[in-house]
């Protein structure tokens, strides 16, 4: 990191106003191969990361195509972020055609030695309301690495599955992710730069996207269930044109475990807490 002190980033906050367009739902529904829902509806959940991107020029962004660091969040030059994983607690839904807001506090921001290097650690704290009323209230916990070799298989322990689906991610999928959610990270969409400068061995499937894809197929398998709270976890990547598997089963009476894997073992992992219809 720079020569500047992490405590003159926590607390800093920041505020975004966005209205859930219908016509953007839309597009978020045809990227993940769902029924489009009607205006007035709860918008789905974690849908809401398609939302509240403040626009940035060009000239604003840095090499990995991430707005230029030292803005809002801390500079963390000459290491490669991940959205590692977060936390979030689902109050009431966000409804679409509505205008909401998005408050964001960076809540920590700490260094620690990992067997790849040097790891700076910022969790982010958002709270989005809508009229008035707050409807989540969610964790990012995001990681800049120094550049080291990806981690290409995980041993991590899983229960045996109580339902399993296959997903076959595309280079066009993860494009038409990358553009719903305005993220412009060049490991999703640019094969040369994925893997000659950040080292991964295809295109990126996004963190994001298969958290979204864990919790959707949970609600498909579990209608009468109500997710509550929502903690996941990336493990290790996952590339495009190389299937997945996403899995789930029950922990407890209120609690169910979700991942995504393939033969080289787990990448992606959740816990749920719902509530029963």
């Amino acid at each position: 990191m720079s020569k500047l002190s992490p405590a003159q980033w926590i607390g800093k906050t920041e505020t975004c106003n966005d209205v859930i367009e219908k016509a953007h739902v839309d597009k978020i529904a045809a990227t993940l191969g769902t029924p489009r829902p009607v205006a007035g509806e709860p918008l789905p959940m974690l849908w809401h990361w398609a939302f509240f991107q403040e626009p940035v020029s060009a000239e604003g962004l840095g090499e990995d195509g991430h707005p230029a660091r030292g803005g809002f969040l801390p500079p963390a030059d000459n290491r490669n972020r991940m959205w590692a994983g977060g936390h979030l607690d689902f109050l009431q839904p966000l409804r679409i055609g509505v205008e909401a807001n998005r408050t964001t506090t960076i809540g920590a921001v700490e260094e620690k030695q990992g067997r790849s290097g040097s790891l700076l650690f910022v969790t982010v704290n958002h709270e989005y309301t809508q009229a008035g009323k707050l409807c989540v209230r969610e964790q990012q916990n995001i990681v800049y690495r120094e550049p080291a070799a990806p981690k290409e298989s995980s041993d991590f322990v899983v229960p045996e599955p109580a339902w399993c689906e296959r997903f076959d991610p595309t280079p066009v999928t993860l494009f038409r992710y990358s553009a719903v959610t305005f993220n412009g990270h060049r490991i999703h969409y640019d094969h040369p730069y994925a893997t000659d400068v950040e080292g991964y061995s295809g295109l990126v499937v996004h963190g994001p996207l298969q958290a979204t894809l864990m919790l959707q197929m949970f609600q498909q398998q579990y209608p009468g269930r109500t997710p509550k709270a929502y903690t996941y976890r990336g493990l290790r990547p996952l590339t495009a044109e190389e299937p997945f598997n996403i899995a789930g089963a029950d922990i407890a009476a209120d609690r169910a475990r979700l991942w995504t894997f393939t033969d080289r073992g787990p990448a992606h992992h959740a816990e749920i807490q719902f509530e029963e219809a």
